[in-house]
């Protein structure tokens, strides 16, 4: 297959770059914002037509959750336009799309794992702009599979992981958030299930991933500081409201998991065990 990876700069589509060596039998259409504008339609139909693509991976976002709030223009453009237009493109080839979604399109008032089949209720602007862009995506292809994941992390770019250990290196104190609830999730774990949703053959619908377990930002921050062997820098727990933020934050975003470990039989790592990973990395 010819497939299309955007946004090949972050988080994501770095791991999705590092993990196309393993898996030689298609080929790939590394883009991000230099290559190809997708919030461009024109553009992006010519793309998708001169290379044949059969298959896309939309890994671009907005992901400036603060920022977001007041750059409301842009955020949606690139989380609900932009998938319509690529999703668009690829059924007039028949192909299939997957779109990366957000714990964020939930409010986090539950207290047991969200399924896919949850009432969703957005209360942020990334949130709400990021559930547009499902909708969009579903409505432009038949063949959408849309993969909601939360607190994403890798050894590339900028994210929670890298901040917390140059911040426990620089200051004797840190104050992280403990009461939000969540799941940690490698970049290098969601890839991989991409992968196998790409190799099995993509199922439309929506799908929750994220590695296993759930945590607070302050044990996760701890957990961080242990396998970095940062001992110098106390961590103290913080309120929500003591820490306030343009953007309001799910309180609880833990996702159920069972749908798309059932349906491509895959089986999804330990949260602790994958950020060790990335950290022997790091």
């Amino acid at each position: 297959m010819n497939i299309l990876i955007t946004g090949c700069n972050g988080q994501l589509g770095n791991e999705m770059q590092l993990l196309e060596k393993q898996n030689p039998q298609h080929t790939y259409f590394n883009t991000d914002v230099q290559e190809l504008d997708i919030t461009d339609q024109q553009a992006v139909e010519q793309f998708v037509a001169e290379n044949a693509i059969d298959g896309i991976v939309n890994c671009a976002a907005f992901t400036a959750v603060d920022k977001a709030e007041s750059s409301q223009e842009l955020c949606d453009r690139l989380n609900r336009v932009a998938p319509g237009y690529l999703a668009g493109a690829v059924e007039r080839r028949g192909g299939w799309f997957i779109q990366i979604s957000t714990d964020y399109v939930f409010d986090g008032t539950n207290h047991t794992p969200y399924a896919e089949t949850d009432p969703v209720c957005p209360n942020s602007v990334y949130g709400r702009t990021k559930l547009a862009g499902e909708q969009a995506a579903r409505e432009a292809c038949q063949r959408t599979m849309v993969i909601r994941t939360a607190w994403l992390y890798s050894t590339f770019g900028n994210n929670f992981v890298k901040t917390m250990i140059r911040l426990g290196k620089e200051k004797t104190e840190l104050g992280v958030i403990f009461d939000q609830i969540g799941t940690p999730t490698y970049a290098a774990d969601l890839a991989t299930a991409i992968f196998a949703a790409i190799n099995q053959g993509v199922q439309p619908g929506v799908y929750h991933f994220s590695n296993e377990g759930c945590i607070s930002w302050y044990d996760f921050t701890k957990a961080i500081h242990r396998l970095a062997g940062i001992t110098t820098c106390k961590v103290r727990p913080l309120h929500t409201a003591e820490y306030p933020t343009p953007a309001a934050r799910p309180h609880y975003s833990v996702l159920d998991k069972t749908k798309i470990k059932q349906t491509y039989g895959i089986e999804i790592p330990y949260w602790e065990e994958s950020l060790a990973q990335c950290i022997a990395k790091l």
